[in-house]
């Protein structure tokens, strides 16, 4: 069973992770949801009950938008709170050897973008570095990260659009999942 871990601050406004959420759930994967922005809106993370919940899964996946080049606030969070010394790392923090790490994030603009050439400078996947580290650090499995672009309205695009970016998105995610068990 594949652990989803949800940060999205809104995500009840989403269209590309609200729909992403719900093609998992039609999907005939085992997975379980920890919508950790509902759980937590005041972001005391319970460390231990997510250390719990992590023990108990082979496969974690990190399910986001793409916010300021980074992950959102209560996911950075959740994970400063988590991923303890003598859990996650240090002499006897092997809890998470061997796990699978997968981030899953939506991206709001265009991939044409994301270049030296044009307005974000670097690719999506160079500001993934800090969570390989973070995987390597903890002993897990760094599964390269599923994302997709042309997620927000903001951009420009219609809900519509939206929803068939993360649909395909989905397509992805669940084929990597399946790809794990």
């Amino acid at each position: 069973m594949a652990l989803i871990i949800l940060a999205h601050p809104t995500f009840k406004k989403s269209f590309a992770n609200k729909t992403i959420i719900e093609e998992l759930q039609k999907s005939d994967l085992a997975i379980e949801i920890r919508d950790i922005a509902k759980l937590y809106p005041n972001y005391h993370i319970d460390a231990g009950t997510e250390q719990k919940e992590l023990l108990k899964h082979k496969t974690i996946v990190f399910q986001y938008p793409f916010y300021w080049y980074n992950m959102p606030a209560i996911l950075k969070q959740w994970f400063d709170a988590v991923f303890q010394h003598q859990f996650a790392f240090g002499s006897k923090g092997d809890k998470l050897k061997g796990k699978n790490f997968l981030p899953s994030f939506t991206v709001g603009g265009k991939e044409k973008e994301y270049n030296v050439l044009e307005k974000h400078h670097f690719r999506v996947h160079e500001f993934c570095k800090n969570l390989e580290q973070t995987a390597l650090f903890s002993q897990m499995n760094y599964i390269e990260p599923i994302y997709g672009y042309r997620t927000s309205l903001a951009d420009g695009y219609t809900e519509e659009e939206i929803r068939d970016t993360a649909k395909e998105h989905a397509k992805r995610l669940i084929t990597r999942l399946a790809s794990l068990k």
